[in-house]
């Protein structure tokens, strides 16, 4: 991947959910709503504070993450879809 993110921003891919849900109905396609977790692929160098001083980031390369329906921009590279979005729109680490 040549997307090296600036700043606070993360670059994640969107990880697929299940298409069958608990009770064993199978969800199409059209119907499955785009899913809120992703993988985080890389991260920029952090945010500077008021004094100029780096604030390192919360969220590495790997980490399982959740965030908003509407957060990001989706961009394509190399035919995969991914999303650029700041530290802030993550709402938490899925912890394994």
């Amino acid at each position: 991947m040549n997307l090296r993110p600036l700043h606070d921003r993360v670059i994640v891919k969107r990880v697929e959910q299940e298409t069958k849900t608990a009770s064993g109905i199978f969800i199409p396609d059209n119907a499955a709503e785009k899913p809120d977790q992703g993988e985080v692929l890389a991260v920029g160098p952090g945010k500077r504070d008021d004094k100029g001083t780096l604030q390192p980031m919360a969220v590495k390369a790997g980490d399982r993450v959740l965030f908003g329906k509407y957060a990001g921009q989706t961009v394509k590279v190399d035919g995969d879809e991914l999303m650029v979005m700041r530290e802030d729109d993550l709402m938490a680490v899925i912890e394994k």
